[in-house]
């Protein structure tokens, strides 16, 4: 393995004095996390599905609100919402626009993949773009060359990015003290990028002109922390300034996958998303339920749970609770593992706990229920600075594809600009950026 030890070293040597997370740091790997030609296929073509499916989310939301679907949607997503962020969401200026960036979370199972959630304002993109550089600029021989390239090349994620706003001249990348671990990859991110266009801005910059655009890297949960927030929500959707992601809590809402496998709008998503599209989704996305403490009819039951009612729910055994709890969005909970409960790793009374304020927090904070489909493990290594010497480590790996939104109308296109990988410790059941985690671009492999 001297030749992992090297190119650990080499991308160590390659880190920015500042480094990319605010006082984080990851576990470096020797090479590129290989998924194979077939994942890395598959990969190619998910972003049209998810770019599709947020359109179509959106038509959904919009058509409740009309009453062309039923007002339970709309009631659901906006339940916690200030009535300010509800009026603004609903703006022509938003009709039609999804978030810019598209990031899904996917675990690799003994079996398949599956797609546990979507992020409209992830983190990564600047430290995915700076791994890609990197691991590409390292020496590989002969066949190696192509097996160990990142996904997406050397330069996709910043080409990406840059192509998600178009003409645009000024590009204002705005970033919450909520935020604000992720400042310096995206201070590294604006050094690869024309100095005179892209710029990291503070909340409340009055350097904002009309026609400019920006990057919104807070979440709306945050709205009254971020000074200027209202003003800048504000010209975007009177259209003096370009927004992405837009101000439309929706997107920031687990409880669209239980919204795409709930029956009563199955002729909703099959007539937008088309069989092909629908089906691929309906493949990788776990059952979903959102958790609405109305009760059922008498004979009524929740669909392959078998319980009449979600107290129930806090009664199953250890085996029958292969189930994850967490809240759905509009909140500093619903990023990470924090907000997360699963059914499986609790004892019986903290999974009751759990259950009870997942419904009494329901008007406000609703929470999905899913299915928990178990990580494998695989072998891979890190490099240890102190020994000199890589370190064997199995763990359970999260893969997550950055597809870049270009265009306007319908020849809008998602882009695959790279995929970053993130190795947890074996015994780790909840998969996320940790200090002891590996953090790798992937690759097809050999």
């Amino acid at each position: 393995m001297h030749g992992d030890v090297d190119r650990a070293r080499e991308a160590l040597r390659r880190l920015p004095p500042e480094g990319l997370f605010a006082g984080l740091g990851w576990r470096v790997a020797g090479r590129p996390f290989p998924i194979g030609r077939a994942l890395a296929d598959q990969f190619e073509k998910l972003g049209r599905v998810l770019l599709k499916f947020y359109q179509a989310a959106g038509l959904l939301y919009r058509h409740s609100c009309e009453g062309r679907q039923p007002a339970w949607v709309a009631q659901w997503l906006e339940r916690g919402k200030p009535k300010a962020l509800i009026e603004l969401q609903r703006a022509a200026a938003f009709k039609h626009e999804t978030p810019r960036v598209i990031r899904p979370d996917i675990l690799l199972t003994e079996k398949h993949w599956v797609i546990t959630e979507l992020d409209s304002v992830p983190g990564g993109i600047g430290l995915t773009a700076w791994l890609n550089q990197t691991y590409a600029a390292m020496p590989w021989s002969g066949v190696e060359s192509e097996q160990q390239s990142p996904l997406g090349g050397a330069s996709g994620m910043v080409e990406g990015f840059q192509s998600i706003f178009g003409p645009r001249s000024n590009v204002h990348i705005v970033i919450s003290d909520e935020s604000s671990t992720y400042r310096p990859e995206m201070e590294w991110l604006c050094r690869q990028l024309p100095p005179d266009r892209f710029r990291v801005t503070s909340p409340g910059s009055r350097d904002l002109a009309g026609g400019d655009a920006v990057y919104r890297f807070f979440e709306l949960f945050d709205l009254d922390h971020v000074p200027g927030a209202k003003d800048l929500l504000e010209r975007a959707a009177s259209g003096s300034i370009f927004l992405t992601p837009p101000p439309c809590s929706l997107f920031e809402e687990k409880l669209l996958f239980a919204l795409l496998w709930n029956r009563k709008l199955r002729a909703f998503w099959h007539r937008e998303l088309g069989e092909g599209f629908l089906s691929t989704l309906m493949a990788v996305v776990p059952y979903t339920w959102l958790v609405d403490p109305e009760p059922l009819p008498p004979q009524g039951a929740i669909p392959r749970l078998n319980v009449t009612d979600w107290n129930q729910l806090g009664a199953l055994s250890r085996r029958e609770r292969q189930l994850i709890l967490k809240i759905s969005g509009f909140s500093p909970m619903a990023w990470g593992a924090r907000g997360v409960s699963l059914g499986s790793d609790l004892s019986s009374s903290d999974w009751s706990a759990a259950v009870r304020k997942a419904i009494q927090q329901a008007g406000d904070h609703p929470y999905i229920l899913q299915e928990y489909h178990k990580p494998r493990r695989v072998a891979t290594a890190w490099y240890d600075p102190d020994a000199g010497s890589m370190v064997p480590m199995e763990g359970r790996t999260r893969l997550c594809p950055y597809y870049f939104v270009a265009g306007e109308g319908d020849d809008r296109r998602a882009r695959l600009g790279g995929v970053l990988a993130t190795t947890c410790p074996g015994d780790k059941k909840i998969i996320h950026g940790m200090g002891d985690a590996i953090l790798a671009p992937a690759s097809v492999g050999a």
